[in-house]
């Protein structure tokens, strides 16, 4: 077989690795004299990672008890790893328990059959038959194996043996949470639209004519019942934040069901009717975060839950639409102003985008306490692994509300229309979010330039300069921010045909 480079590859991110003394035993076949090299170049090379390797060339001298110096494999405590190279020579000898490797097969196989340690042997796969297929033994025939017969890999595949050798995994298992709050058996409030959710989506992924009086009836029963989740605190001493929290996991069902319906009309029914149907239905949630004529007393945390929620779902539905690159629909969606009987921010019964979001008191007073940046951007990140979104893309919605924010803000100099980007404190350098990294293309740029009603990349020129001259404030925390301009993408926007 041809003989294999040793491409070194870092020692896994651990600081004590060099102290483990990690003692790893090589079985191998001489199979030929290349064979023997690349076993004692791999050797080698794990050697300078920090493996105390015990390899025949080196441990087994004259007059030594060869069969004794194989037993040490599983006699002696100190040798935690065991590596078995497997080309076909040492397959072919192993499964007929030939010659040394034949000693060693038997020596191995019952420790591989019986023990429940299974993290003790592996087989590192040094080449592949005339069918392309891995030689590995009979015996070891369902076990995973770590293969470095393929050249291109062998730097990425030689970490992975370094990590097994260490016990350093790349995936490591989270710590197990808590069972959701919508699992409870004391049954929680219902927006009872499970049937009229199932009808919309089936008419709109369908495509049937009755699509959007489906939608509007699905859209028009969950606004009308988020009423079921109202909190009244204070009536009772208790965590009241935790009963906000609870509130909010008790609706997860729900925000992911509309979810899928936000996708499905994004891939679907992108069309001015979904775009007007959208905007009211956003517009009859704003008066969840006032106080309803019929409840007489409140507290200031009691529409904090509704804070979230709809902050969230606003969230979710410009992700969906800039996932399928449906610009248009999160252009009409950020231009349009939203209807509010209690008068805004601004005094004003007509308020902008920018009112989704709004300051909540109760998760500002439990991220001091836990020592975190934001237990809201926190929460956001938890929800977002079981939405259909990842979390990268809903930190991309985020920021482009902020952006559009920041232009309006500049453009009527008022700083309402501003959008607190709340997810961008997760967010550190590097590469930019996937459309801002697009629109380096000027066809690109054109598509994503209605989001911010703006026509040329000049338009974008104010927000340099206000960013520079801090009229645009830059959200902090702590000492976590980020950079509006890296993440825009402003300097190569619109730089290529």
């Amino acid at each position: 077989m041809a003989k294999a480079a040793v491409q070194k590859s870092p020692v896994p991110n651990n600081d004590d690795a060099a102290q483990d003394d990690v003692k790893l035993f090589i079985s191998y076949s001489w199979s030929s004299e290349n064979h023997q090299e690349w076993v004692l170049n791999l050797a080698t090379a794990l050697r300078e990672a920090g493996v105390d390797v015990v390899l025949d060339k080196w441990d087994l001298k004259e007059g030594h008890d060869a069969h004794k110096f194989m037993e040490q494999m599983v006699s002696n405590p100190a040798i935690k790893k065991v590596a078995i190279i497997c080309d076909q020579k040492y397959v072919q000898k192993a499964d007929n328990r030939d010659g040394g490797v034949g000693t060693e097969t038997q020596i191995i196989t019952p420790e591989v059959y019986t023990k429940e340690d299974q993290n003790k042997f592996v087989a590192v796969i040094a080449e592949r038959d005339g069918d392309g297929n891995h030689c590995v033994p009979v015996y070891y025939k369902s076990r995973i194996f770590i293969d470095l017969s393929d050249p291109d890999l062998y730097a990425k595949n030689f970490e992975q043996l370094l990590r097994w050798i260490y016990d350093k995994p790349l995936h490591i298992k989270p710590p197990l949470g808590k069972k959701p709050a919508f699992l409870d058996d004391t049954p929680g409030p219902s927006l009872e639209t499970t049937a009229l959710y199932k009808r919309a989506l089936d008419a709109i992924r369908f495509e049937r004519p009755g699509w959007p009086a489906a939608s509007r009836g699905y859209l028009d029963c969950f606004s009308k019942n988020m009423e079921n989740f109202r909190l009244q605190l204070g009536e009772e001493e208790g965590d009241d934040v935790g009963k906000i929290v609870e509130n909010i996991e008790q609706f997860l069902p729900y925000r992911n069901e509309i979810v899928e319906v936000f996708l499905a009309l994004a891939l679907h029914k992108n069309t001015p009717e979904t775009h007007n149907m959208l905007h009211r239905f956003f517009e009859s949630l704003l008066p969840y975060y006032e106080v309803p004529a019929h409840i007489n007393r409140s507290t200031g945390w009691d529409f904090d839950n509704f804070k979230f929620l709809v902050h969230e779902l606003f969230l979710y539905c410009i992700a969906s639409f800039l996932k399928y690159e449906r610009f248009d629909a999160v252009g009409y969606l950020v231009s349009q102003h939203y209807y509010t009987r209690d008068k805004g921010r601004s005094g004003q019964p007509m308020v902008s985008f920018a009112s989704f979001f709004s300051y909540m008191e109760s998760f500002d007073v439990r991220g001091k306490k836990l020592g975190r940046v934001s237990y809201r951007a926190d929460l956001l990140k938890e929800r977002s692994n079981s939405s259909g979104l990842t979390f990268e893309q809903i930190m991309q919605a985020d920021f482009t509300l902020y952006i559009r924010g920041c232009l309006d803000s500049l453009k009527a100099d008022d700083r309402l229309l501003m959008w607190w980007p709340e997810t961008l404190f997760y967010r550190r350098r590097g590469a930019s979010f996937e459309i801002y990294a697009r629109s380096q293309s000027k066809e690109y740029f054109d598509m994503v330039a209605p989001i911010f009603n703006v026509t040329k990349k000049q338009d974008l020129q104010v927000l340099q300069e206000a960013f520079k001259n801090q009229t645009l404030p830059i959200p902090r925390r702590n000492f976590y921010s980020f950079n509006p301009l890296e993440l825009l993408c402003y300097e190569s926007m619109a730089t290529r045909a």
